[in-house]
């Protein structure tokens, strides 16, 4: 199953404020390295998306370039 980049920003402020409320030095520390990773998959996720989006787009560009040179040979028979 594919992760989103809102769940993973989610967790990311989940770990942000169980640190920012833990009391002992090693909960705070487990919750900032928490969020370190977190956050750095969320930044890998939403790249993955801009990526996918972009390919998506330039899918539909390449057909649709494909479909006008189908419509003009056609045109010209």
């Amino acid at each position: 199953m594919s992760q989103t980049f809102a769940f993973y920003d989610a967790r990311a402020q989940e770990a942000a404020r169980d640190a920012k409320a833990a009391t002992l030095d090693n909960v705070r520390e487990r919750a900032l390295r928490s969020q370190k990773t977190w956050r750095a998959l969320a930044d890998q996720a939403k790249k993955i998306e801009k990526s996918r989006a972009k390919a998506a787009s330039e899918r539909l560009e390449r057909l649709a370039a494909a479909e006008d040179a189908a419509t003009a040979e056609t045109a010209e028979s």
